[in-house]
Order: C-alpha cells, then structure tokens, then sequence
C-alpha cells in the first residue's frame, strides 16, 4: 500500500509501516513536550534592573580667623571673680569686679566653616580646661560655641568660640595660653 503521501487506511499498510509512522509521532510528541518543559521554565522568569549610585561630596573644611583674646586684666588682691568673652561677632567682653584693659585685642574665636550646599555640620568644641603661663600658674576656663550645628550655604559659614576664665586673687602676672580644637562633621 503506498501510505507516502496518499491517505492509506492505517489497517492496510504494513506493521514495519505503523512502526514507522508511530515512532515518527512519537518522536513529534516528545520534542513537543520537551519544548513545552523549556518554555514553561522561561515562562516563569523574571528580570528586573536596579542602578547603583553614589554620591561624593566636598570635604568639610574648617578655618580659624581669629583667636579667642580675654585681653589685659588686673586681678583683685582679696578676691577671684571670672571674665567672660562672648561666642559672637563683637566677642563682648565681661570683666566683672574686675579690672580689664585692652578693650582693642579683645576678640571671640572665629572660624570659617565650608561644606556642601544644603547640608549640616555638627561641631563639636575641643577640651580646654586650663590656661598655663609656660610655668606652675594656671586659670580654669570653659569653653562656648555660637552654634552646636551649622546649615551650609555654599559659603563660608562663621562660627565663634567664647569662653569663661576664672581669675584668682593676686594672680600671677603673664601670658596665659592654651589650645583647643573645633570639629565640623557632617550629620
């Protein structure tokens, strides 16, 4: 019977025939499923994308312009009393029962403080408990701030740095120093 192409009824061709024709469909029904399997698998995939950034911005930078001036004092024979400067522009200063001299060098300490536009910088004061005359004299004094915190502009931000000092009776005469340190950090 000639099946190839021609329409054969399946009981008239021969079994090596039906072989044939049942190993081709089988073949077509596993490569069918075998693509289904593949398809199913990508069917159930997904993608999705995500960007990386980051962001780098200029370094807090901080300058000191001035220093902080308590000026000339004279100190009581019998009694202590304490002189204060001011955490301002003008850096006014308090001399209490004091006896004070050299209104012209009196000054706050000042810093320029710069750092990206729109963002804060937390400042923190340096310890400074004492000023020393280089010897065995000293004064206590404490430290203030204008500002615990700064919001920056794109220009330099002023700070200024008061403080208190403590004079004794008959306080040795000399120069008394002492440094401290002001940080600016980002929040």
């Amino acid at each position: 019977a000639e099946w190839r192409g021609g329409h054969v009824p399946f009981d008239q061709i021969t079994d090596v025939e039906k072989g044939t024709i049942l190993m081709k469909k089988l073949i077509t029904v596993l490569a069918a499923g075998s693509a289904m399997a593949m398809g199913t698998t990508a069917a159930n995939a997904a993608t999705a994308s995500a960007t990386a950034t980051a962001e780098i911005l200029e370094q807090v930078q901080i300058v000191n312009t001035a220093g902080l001036n308590f000026g000339t004092i004279v100190p009581d024979a019998t009694a202590s009393d304490t002189v204060s400067v001011a955490a301002n522009l003008a850096g006014t200063r308090n001399c209490g029962s004091l006896t004070c001299a050299g209104a012209a060098s009196v000054s706050s300490a000042a810093f320029d403080v710069t750092g990206a536009n729109g963002l804060t910088v937390d400042i923190t004061l340096g310890t400074l408990t004492s000023l020393s005359d280089g010897g065995t004299n000293s004064m206590p004094i404490s430290l203030s701030g204008s500002a615990a915190t700064l919001a920056m502009t794109g220009s330099a931000v002023p700070l200024y740095v008061g403080g208190t000092i403590t004079v004794a009776a008959n306080q040795a005469a000399g120069v008394y120093t002492g440094n401290f340190d002001v940080t600016a950090e980002y929040q």
